[in-house]
């Protein structure tokens, strides 16, 4: 049984002390949903109360969603996850690699010596980069006027990569490159694909890439932490219509919707009659697909969108295809195998299959790993392990 009174403590009190402006956080076990809980406000612009209907932009929460429509392409063999992907996609099809820069600011570049394939995507090894975390790309970027994924504009994955496909782990914008993957095998815009085949079977009414008038009547408010600490509500949108649906980070959603698309994957990739992957790919996609590679701390190079990012100081963590894997169990929260990521509005998840639990926790902040909601996500975490142990 969980008891909730603990755990509503945990949100409440980061509510009432100014950590956040509100707070929505959900679990489920294999049996169904076991908390909901909502606190505070949408916005400090505003009364309105953070309600469990609350849409929020959940960024790169968005990339476990298209890895599983990339995987739905595997089973049906119209994706390989280790074939070159030049022949699908000509963007990939000769990849530079940036090497430096020559002392008038120019970029140099050189073609990359391997072929990028749907499991370096899958796997953040194809060697692209954020400019958020690389100074390098930033740089580059700057020197081009190469604009931001979320830009929405097609030119933007035209980015070179950092490193050797397969060198090493660096977080990127390659699932931007697997919704493109997606589409060209598929035939169809990845909004489209992902409503048809994973969102409309889970019952996810209030999620997707393009919101209805409903949707935007329940949006949160986006806040910004000042040096000061303070939380100030910022003007925040998404291009309305772009040339190109982000695959790593485009999309927008509730707690409960996202609580039934981690249900599914608690399930093997079934949830209320709706089978969405076979189970042997749900359990693929949650081991180490990166072999002696290893999750990389996030070193930001841009304080005003993220600050340094390591889940779990000390703990090796892998990446399946499409999910930090915590190697060890975590004293008082998951088991060693468990799955993860966030946004970067400071949007959280976590899926253990070991015990079978699943939980998530909304906000809309910036910068992405703001301490006092990973303080936050963690002491919910562990309220809710405590309360099924007790």
């Amino acid at each position: 049984m969980t008891t909730t009174a603990a755990i509503d403590q945990v949100l409440r009190q980061a509510v009432e002390s100014g950590a956040v402006p509100g707070v929505v956080a959900l679990a489920a076990d294999r049996d169904g949903p076991i908390y909901e809980g909502a606190f505070g406000r949408r916005s400090l612009a505003g009364p309105t109360p953070m309600t469990p209907d609350t849409v929020f932009w959940v960024a790169s929460m968005t990339k476990a969603v298209t890895s599983v429509a990339a995987m739905q392409l595997v089973e049906e063999g119209r994706l390989s996850l280790d074939a070159p992907l030049g022949p699908l996609l000509p963007g990939l099809a000769a990849p530079q690699v940036l090497e430096g820069f020559a002392p008038d600011g120019t970029p140099c570049l050189r073609p990359a010596r391997r072929p990028i394939t749907l499991r370096h995507l899958l796997t953040h090894t194809a060697g692209f980069a954020y400019n958020t975390w690389n100074a390098d790309i930033g740089r580059y970027m700057e020197a081009t006027g190469l604009p931001a994924p979320r830009s929405g504009r097609l030119v933007s994955l035209e980015a070179p990569l950092v490193r050797e496909p397969g060198e090493r782990w660096e977080y990127s914008i390659a699932t931007d490159w697997v919704g493109r993957a997606v589409e060209a095998a598929s035939g169809e815009r990845l909004e489209r694909y992902v409503f048809a085949r994973i969102l409309e079977p889970l019952g996810m009414q209030d999620s997707g890439f393009v919101p209805g008038p409903a949707q935007r009547a329940r949006r949160a408010g986006t806040h910004q932490r000042g040096e000061d600490g303070r939380l100030t509500p910022i003007d925040f949108a998404l291009p309305e219509a772009p040339e190109f649906f982000g695959g790593g980070g485009g999309l927008l959603s509730t707690g409960p919707d996202y609580l039934r698309f981690l249900r599914m994957l608690l399930g093997g990739g079934r949830l209320d009659g709706a089978q969405v992957l076979r189970p042997e790919t749900v359990a693929e996609m949650g081991r180490n697909q990166i072999g002696t590679l290893a999750f990389q701390p996030l070193r930001s190079v841009l304080p005003a969108i993220s600050r340094d990012c390591d889940p779990f100081p000390g703990t090796v963590c892998r990446w399946g295809l499409g999910f930090l894997i915590n190697e060890t169990d975590i004293p008082g929260r998951r088991a060693a195998g468990g799955l993860a990521w966030a946004g970067l509005g400071n949007t959280w998840f976590w899926l253990d299959p070991r015990r079978g639990l699943a939980g998530l926790l909304l906000t809309q902040i910036l910068p992405f790993a703001d301490p006092a909601v990973l303080d936050l996500f963690a002491g919910f975490e562990t309220a809710l392990y405590a309360s099924r142990a007790g």
